[in-house]
Parts: C-alpha cells; sequence; structure tokens
C-alpha cells in the first residue's frame, strides 16, 4: 500500500506542478498592444467640445457626415485634433475640453 500511495503523491506533484507551470505561462501572456492612430503617432489626440460650429474635424453625432458638421459651437459629441496632452486644458464658455463625449 506504501507504493501505491508514493506512486498517487507523485502523480499528484507532477499535476500541480504542470498546472502551476501553465498557470505562470498564462500569466506571462499579454494582449497585443493595439497600434496607434494616425493622430497618435503624430503627437495629436481627439479633444471634444472645443470646436466652433462647422470646424469639428469628425464625429458629431447621428446623421452628420463628419468633418465640419457641427452644428454649434463648443458641440460635446464633436471633436478636434489638438497636441497631445492639451485637450484638458482648453477653456471654453461650456467648460473644458474633454477627451470623451460631452453630454449635450
Amino acid at each position: 500500500m506504501t507504493i501505491a500511495r508514493s506512486a498517487v503523491s507523485a502523480a499528484l506533484i507532477g499535476a500541480f506542478a504542470v498546472a502551476g507551470a501553465f498557470s505562470a505561462s498564462a500569466q506571462q501572456t499579454t494582449m497585443p498592444k493595439k497600434p496607434p492612430t494616425a493622430a497618435e503617432a503624430s503627437g495629436m489626440e481627439k479633444c471634444y467640445g472645443v470646436a466652433k460650429a462647422h470646424q469639428n474635424d469628425c464625429k458629431a453625432g447621428a446623421g452628420t457626415s463628419c468633418a465640419g458638421s457641427s452644428t454649434v459651437d463648443y458641440q460635446g459629441n464633436a471633436w478636434s485634433l489638438v497636441k497631445a496632452g492639451t485637450c484638458v486644458t482648453i477653456k471654453t464658455p461650456n467648460g473644458m475640453g474633454s477627451l470623451t463625449p460631452k453630454a449635450m
């Protein structure tokens, strides 16, 4: 019976070792980083709520054609490209610029 216990113990130790190695390798696996957008690569970022009417670079809501389609100054869901790191420091009559769309 001692031999059987030793064999079972050895098998369990081996199984735990394999599981531990698998767990360690799984933790080291990371998701591939998405490539930067053209704006990010050029040192620019999207800044919402800072464009004057019809001067946005894109994203001005449903039914719009994109660039130049904002209808009011500082429209919260319209963005313009600005120098990276400056968006949230841009002051408008409606508050500061935002890296995410603002509620309208």
